[in-house]
């Protein structure tokens, strides 16, 4: 589903500030794959969605999704196929709109026609059944507008908007680390519904090594923008978080230094 081969990104190039975020990184994901990302600040996690979704172009290298070169597709036309869902829970809403109004305006791709700001009946239905599975109680508050709502209600309403017209590829940026532990929770318990469900080809950069090994399917590690770890299967299985650190030490030759990885 997913192939970014030799994918290289550097930002100011030829300054004394150049920096090698992705180099030479290659990774394949089969459909319905759910691949854990972990590795300190700079390791090029968010480089890679980044370029994923058409933040940049790369310097050199491919992205195909489904068997579709992207690599020089414009970013909106990517939106079309590409959920992504972003660690701060202010970004991937419009404030000022309510619940369903999002909700309409992301559904609306499935449809042709421009986007009306009146949500037809069928749709608002529909809409409130999705969010009466989730237990928060967003289906009566459909008429809200989203900036009024906690973190953790507008995590779930991206999440249903990025996966209403279910996603090729859905890219999760941390989407738990700026909610309470209870409520990172009950939004990973409802992502998990989500991507089994509807077998959705999922990439989740977290901060939490421990879910990392205990969440979806395989689970790599990054450094310095390239991958130094990628298990699955029954190793990954077997695998604790010592051994994870281990695996790190013998390729990196140095201990992993980031307290709030090795602390949550």
């Amino acid at each position: 589903m997913l192939k970014v081969d030799n994918a290289v990104k550097i930002f100011s190039q030829g300054t004394p500030n150049e920096h090698k975020a992705l180099n030479s990184l290659s990774i394949h994901l089969e459909k319905g794959e759910f691949v854990t990302i972990v590795g300190s600040n700079g390791a090029g996690k968010s480089t890679l969605f980044n370029a994923i979704c058409g933040n940049f172009l790369l310097d050199s290298g491919s992205i195909v999704v489904d068997g579709k070169d992207i690599t020089f597709m414009k970013e909106y036309k990517r939106a079309s196929f590409i959920g992504r869902v972003f660690q701060d829970p202010m970004k991937g809403t419009a404030p000022n709109m309510t619940i369903e109004e999002n909700l309409a305006l992301a559904y609306s791709r499935s449809r042709s026609g421009p986007f009306g700001i009146a949500v037809r009946k069928k749709d608002h239905d529909m809409f409130a059944e999705a969010l009466s599975e989730f237990g928060m109680g967003l289906e009566d508050r459909m008429k809200t507008k989203v900036g009024l709502l906690s973190g953790g209600q507008r995590q779930v309403v991206t999440l249903l908007m990025c996966t209403l017209v279910t996603p090729k590829l859905l890219l999760l940026d941390e989407h738990t680390a700026a909610l309470d532990p209870a409520t990172a929770e009950k939004v990973m318990e409802i992502t998990n519904k989500i991507v089994s469900r509807n077998n959705i080809t999922t990439m989740m950069i977290t901060h939490n090594m421990n879910s990392a090994l205990k969440t979806g399917t395989r689970t790599i590690m990054m450094d310095s923008g390239e991958i130094i770890l990628d298990t699955s299967g029954e190793e990954r299985a077997k695998m604790t978080l010592d051994d994870l650190l281990q695996l790190y030490s013998l390729k990196k030759k140095e201990a992993f230094a980031n307290d709030r990885m090795l602390l949550n």
